[in-house]
């Protein structure tokens, strides 16, 4: 049976809690046993960590330790993967560069707040967005800072209507990259639980989960 562990806390706008308990059943319908833990201390643990398939983080706006951040990144680092979204992957530790090298990207701004926007899917043929179309989204439209190796899955447009300097400005907006033996993957959807209602959303992060988990031969 593959391990996950789930890490949430930080920010409670963002319903880490809650968010978790839409995404644990369907880990466990997926055949994973899941560890729920709301203390980064988890990341010290190196045996512990060594055995996971797959890691989730909910964790907004909060800092890491150095031991805890070096814990983290040695799992993901050899072979564990790491997946998550919105701000509780993308924006958990402004202060710790090396965390946000492993992610692909950190939130900077979303113009607007809480606005209509479309999403599109740019890699249609990849395992994680077969079958999908662009979408709507009435949430949060992150503006980031992303890597430039990052595998881009889905992408959104700024009008401009908020901040004219960006009008027209393509932002990914779902990812998918490695870090040393890891997969790691990626959503700026999900701002609260309610987002995952739209299917689409959901989708997409669960079959992200899936793929980054750690393929045991």
């Amino acid at each position: 049976m593959k391990r996950a562990l789930m890490v949430w806390g930080g920010w409670e706008g963002h319903e880490p809690q809650r968010c978790v308990q839409v995404f644990a059943p369907i880990l466990e319908e997926a055949g994973f046993a899941v560890d729920i833990c709301t203390t980064l201390d988890v990341y010290l643990e190196a045996g512990r960590m060594a055995d996971y398939d797959l890691i989730s983080q909910v964790y907004t706006m909060s800092t890491i330790t150095a031991e805890q951040e070096r814990g983290l990144l040695a799992a993901v680092e050899n072979g564990a993967g790491f997946a998550g979204w919105h701000g509780g992957m993308a924006d958990a530790f402004r202060n710790s560069p090396d965390y946000q090298f492993m992610v692909g990207g950190q939130w900077v701004a979303h113009p607007g707040n809480i606005i209509d926007y479309t999403v599109n899917i740019v890699e249609k043929d990849d395992p994680v967005m077969a079958g999908l179309s662009d979408f709507q989204m009435h949430s949060e439209q992150y503006y980031m800072h992303v890597d430039p190796s990052n595998h881009v899955l889905a992408t959104t447009t700024f009008s401009g209507e908020y901040c004219e300097w960006i009008d027209g400005v393509v932002m990914p907006v779902v990812w998918k990259r490695r870090y040393g033996r890891g997969r790691i993957f990626y959503s700026s959807l999900g701002h609260v639980a309610a987002d995952f209602g739209v299917p689409e959303a959901k989708e997409i992060m669960r079959r992200g989960l899936l793929w980054a988990a750690r393929t045991r031969d």
